[in-house]
């Protein structure tokens, strides 16, 4: 795979280190032409007591042009907390009331350790005011938040623990407790996990299906299912070509498609017709090789510890033209470029089978010194396709970052002029013991706009004369700013029911103090554009 340059010193001291890892847990390293980022392993210990949440500041309220983004790990008093850090936010909305809200990110105490915990926030006023109870697990070492809900909803939290292991966590009052739904690492797992709820009134209603990666994993195998609401998990199998770094979904019919790759140029999406069938162990049928444009990028000069973006497929279940339509997107350095990165998209209309040739949505002009990075997507009930990412273009130091936005309305055939929706912020401040600021951000849309979680330094702190990481919230849309979140009622399923092991209890919602920083002229209307296509190239071997 590209990468930026690392001094030999420095990857030697990495694999070392990696090599020793994998020898002490068993596990063997990664076949050769692949690069894993470091382990989501445990080795600092937590915050000495008393030493959170001692010194507190104003929020952040952030508005940029008709865009205002909202810090959401704040304390009970909804200040901000001096000292601490959080980043890799995933966000779940209640599909049936949008008001509802929550957010899991990775918690860090002290920017002065590396060891971090399961954060949570939730919000029941569309994003305005954010309460942060605390963590899962106190002194529990968790890593790679991923949330989601399903259709009446129910939230959910899958959360990594240091053994590789993990475990779902369950609310039923819009994120304010969380109910434990196994023993830590009873849900199988491994690192950088994922998972998606089968949210169709197909056989698989319900379903949850998680994906992880395979050489670093709870046990083994790659894949694991759920067929009663997250309480158990099958015992896991193997994904062809045991894919990584990226996500899942279900089509309208049940089918359960897996989008990823093998951390270098080599991208797949692969179905299982027959996950959604209680009675059988799940096979995957159908692998079809994307083509990207260029290369995942670990250790680029962006985000030197982490990735600059992994990959993300969604299902549109819309029911319109552009129904059961699979589109997936992955922050890429283009085989043409030696420096840098873009926001590449394909879509394929034929279940699969088949997928665009790959399509730039970042529509500045190309220049190997910008970095558009952590690139993610949403598809709305009405079939809009929403992405968001980082972008460096408006920076002279082309390290500078702002979250940028853009839509499209016919199935990613054209996508509209990109937006900038935050204030710029530098992602080098800020490090909890890692050089990094997370390796991913989220959205979940609705049919008027889509909701966003990310993390950014746009808090300074004077005691280290640094910006921090925090988590903020923002709502963009195709009409600029806020729009009205649609409350659609759900019709009501079974859920299945867990014994409760533990339950965090949620701090009552206070008054914010609202902060202003400079406000961005407007933007114009955007008008949609047709993106030329890049012309096809065949895939290098990986790097080492």
């Amino acid at each position: 795979m590209r990468s930026s340059a690392v001094s030999t010193v420095s990857l030697l001291i990495s694999l070392s280190s990696l090599a020793s890892l994998a020898t002490v847990s068993g596990q063997t390293l990664p076949p050769k032409g692949r690069f894993a980022e470091p382990l989501e392993k445990y080795d600092m210990p937590p915050a000495p007591p008393g030493t959170y949440r001692l010194e507190t500041g104003p929020r952040m309220i952030s508005p940029y042009g008709p865009f205002t983004s909202f810090q959401v790990n704040v304390d009970a008093n909804h200040q901000n907390i001096l000292g601490d850090a959080a980043n890799e936010p995933s966000i779940a909305v209640d599909p049936t009331n949008g008001n509802k809200m929550t957010i899991g990110w990775r918690q860090f105490n002290t920017v002065n350790s590396n060891f971090r915990q399961g954060g949570w926030g939730y919000t029941t006023d569309a994003g305005t005011t954010w309460t942060f109870p605390g963590v899962l697990q106190n002194n529990v070492f968790r890593s790679d938040p991923v949330t989601n809900s399903n259709e009446t909803g129910t939230f959910f939290y899958l959360s990594l623990l240091d053994s590789f292991c993990d475990n779902i966590w369950r609310s039923t009052d819009s994120g304010q407790s969380w109910l434990r739904l196994q023993p830590d690492g009873a849900a199988g797992g491994g690192d950088k996990e994922w998972f998606t709820i089968d949210k169709t009134n197909g056989t698989g209603h319900g379903f949850q299906y998680q994906t992880w990666t395979e050489f670093f994993a709870c046990d083994f195998g790659d894949f694991s299912r759920s067929t009663d609401g997250g309480v158990t998990w099958q015992s896991p199998i193997s994904i062809p070509n045991s894919p990584q770094w990226g996500t899942l979904d279900v089509a309208s019919n049940g089918n359960l498609f897996i989008g990823a790759g093998d951390s270098g140029s080599s991208f797949w999406c692969i179905r299982s017709s027959n996950a959604q069938n209680p009675n059988v162990t799940p096979t995957f049928d159908q692998v079809t090789t994307v083509n990207l444009g260029g290369s995942l990028l670990f250790g680029a000069a962006i985000n030197p510890g982490g990735l600059a973006g992994q990959v993300f497929l969604a299902v549109d279940r819309s029911g319109t033209a552009t129904n059961n339509y699979i589109y997936m997107l992955a922050t890429v350095q283009q085989f043409s470029a030696s420096n840098g990165s873009d926001v590449m998209f394909s879509r394929s209309t034929d279940g699969g089978l088949t997928f665009s040739a790959p399509q730039r949505i970042t529509d500045d002009p190309v220049n190997q010194n910008k970095w558009h990075w952590f690139g993610t997507l949403s598809v709305a009930p009405n079939g809009r396709i929403d992405s968001v990412w980082f972008d460096t273009r408006n920076a002279a130091n082309n390290t500078d970052t702002q979250l940028f936005y853009s839509w499209s309305t016919d199935g990613g055939v054209t996508w509209a002029p990109n937006v900038a929706v935050s204030n710029s912020f530098t992602p080098f401040e800020g490090y909890p013991q890692q050089s990094k600021i997370g390796d991913y951000i989220t959205i979940v849309s609705d049919n008027t706009g889509g909701n966003v979680a990310y993390a950014a330094t746009l808090n300074f702190n004077p005691n280290t004369n640094q910006h921090e990481q925090d988590v903020y919230y923002v709502r963009v849309s195709p009409s600029g700013g806020a729009t009205p979140t649609p409350t659609p009622t759900a019709t009501p399923t079974p859920t299945a029911t867990a014994t409760p092991t533990a339950t965090a209890t949620a701090t009552a919602t206070a008054t914010a103090t609202p902060t202003t920083t400079p406000t961005a002229t407007p933007r114009p209307t955007p008008t949609p554009r047709s993106s030329a296509t890049p012309r096809g190239r065949p895939t290098p071997p990986p790097r080492p």
